[in-house]
């Protein structure tokens, strides 16, 4: 176990820092273990970091920092059960890969891959899908080392109590080692990706939803229009996006070029728009096939800050075009898409589908622009519809709001009371969110 002391961490869009008293790489749970049980006698509290892709300071601490470096890597794949066990620190993408490898898949998943499975999972991370959930709630068991030092295996049979919470547990019950996500045979999904106007998504939006088993679209501020995708399980055969065609709509228009805009209107806000127009009309349709991470995921190397909103799927509509109309009449000068996204009910204490089938609205602001006036505005739209942020980004709500938009709240607060009576793995983020 290697420890380092005092250097500052960062998050990936640069806006957290947090200056740790040592960080700590375990090579195993034991040892894990044991650095909570040192910091615990120093009187330290003690945080796990991810890869950073979280927004906001879930994971800052002054005290010890675990850094997952040497905690990666596959323990178990059970063709039997259908379920994969990996180490805590394992990147999605590398999941991703030594699945398709062995014939195997997650059902759904978010547009990044670079996150760790625990920060991912541990924060709510969510694709869009009809009938299929967030990365969390495909989570079968898992392991975490709590506040004494001990360590806790959980699943719908062991330890129900703490499963029901755990699989989100914002770092706030423990440190999570390991996780078994339930697998299925790898399978092919055509996505179909079609500029749409604003008003026809929006007067289509549940057909097109019930039609599809993972629905999401882009709208484009300052404009009518939208980019939809549409991705479905296909019989095949696979039918991967052109080398040529794969790198100017993957790479070039969406990081490249996209990178040019955003900077050109962080200097001068007022091109936007124009820009915008013209932007929004240069995708084209296109159709391709192949294994699941390769049509959900996508490189994103243009780095911005985001907050976003699950609301009751009924609302999703409403609350966006309010989102157009702040747009049109406000002096804000969006040059990042809104994105919409779906998911079924799920049964996750802390999850933003948490017993009701939600829709997203993600904002973004390209790095280094303001952002507090455009996202404290859509803030209050969403709030008005009972909207629930995700947790690992951008948002202003307190534990009394989330007592009124979770039922199972206090079910989570009374399990964290049990587990971390001290408050080892406590941070500002978190009293903020949870309470004290």
């Amino acid at each position: 176990m290697s420890g380092a002391n005092g250097s500052t961490w960062r998050n990936w869009a640069g806006n957290v820092t947090a200056r740790p008293t040592r960080e700590v790489s375990p090579a195993s749970a034991a040892e894990l273990a044991e650095a909570v049980r040192r910091a615990a006698e120093q009187g330290l509290t003690v945080k796990a970091v991810g890869t950073g892709h979280s927004f906001t300071a879930t994971a800052a601490t002054d005290g010890v920092l675990i850094r997952p470096d040497l905690l990666t890597g596959i323990r178990e794949i059970d063709r039997a059960a259908m379920t994969v066990t990996v180490e805590a620190g394992t990147p999605l993408k590398r999941l991703n890969a030594v699945l398709a490898r062995e014939g195997l898949s997650l059902t759904n998943m978010g547009d990044i891959m670079e996150q760790t499975v625990a920060g991912a999972t541990s924060t709510g991370t969510h694709g869009t899908g009809r009938d299929s959930a967030s990365i969390a709630a495909q989570i079968t068991a898992l392991e975490l080392v709590t506040a004494d030092g001990s360590l806790l295996t959980c699943s719908e049979k062991e330890n129900p109590e703490v499963f029901a919470a755990a699989r989100i547990g914002l770092g706030a019950l423990g440190v999570v080692t390991a996780i078994t996500f339930a697998v299925e045979p790898v399978f092919l999904l055509t996505a179909r990706e079609e500029p749409m106007a604003f008003d026809r998504v929006t007067a289509d939006f549940d057909e097109l939803f019930t039609e599809n088993e993972h629905f999401e679209f882009y709208w484009f501020p300052h404009t009518g229009n939208c980019n939809t995708k549409r991705n479905n399980r296909s019989a095949g055969p696979a039918a991967p996006p052109g080398k040529l065609r794969g790198w100017i709509d993957d790479e070039f228009m969406s990081n490249g070029l996209f990178q040019v805009v955003c900077s050109l209107g962080r200097a001068v806000p007022a091109t936007i728009p124009a820009v915008a127009k013209v932007s929004s009309r240069a995708l084209s349709a296109r159709t391709y096939t192949d294994i699941p991470y390769k049509v959900f995921t996508s490189p994103r190397r243009v780095r911005f800050v985001e907050m976003e909103y699950a609301l009751p799927r009924e609302a999703a509509v409403g609350a966006l075009r309010e989102v157009k109309a702040l747009v049109e009449r406000s002096p804000l000068r969006v040059s990042f898409p809104v994105e919409v996204r779906t998911a079924p009910a799920d049964d996750i204490a802390l999850s933003t589908a948490s017993g009701r089938e939600a829709a997203y609205i993600a904002v973004h602001m390209y790095r280094g622009t303001p952002h507090q006036a455009y996202f404290t505005a859509v803030e209050r739209i969403m709030t008005a519809h009972a909207g629930r942020p995700h947790w690992g980004k951008l948002h202003t709500r307190d534990a009394a709001y989330f007592a009124e938009a979770y039922p199972r709240f206090a079910e989570f607060t009374a399990l964290r009371d049990r587990l971390d009576p001290d408050r080892r793995f406590a941070n500002a983020y978190l009293r903020r969110v949870l309470g004290d």
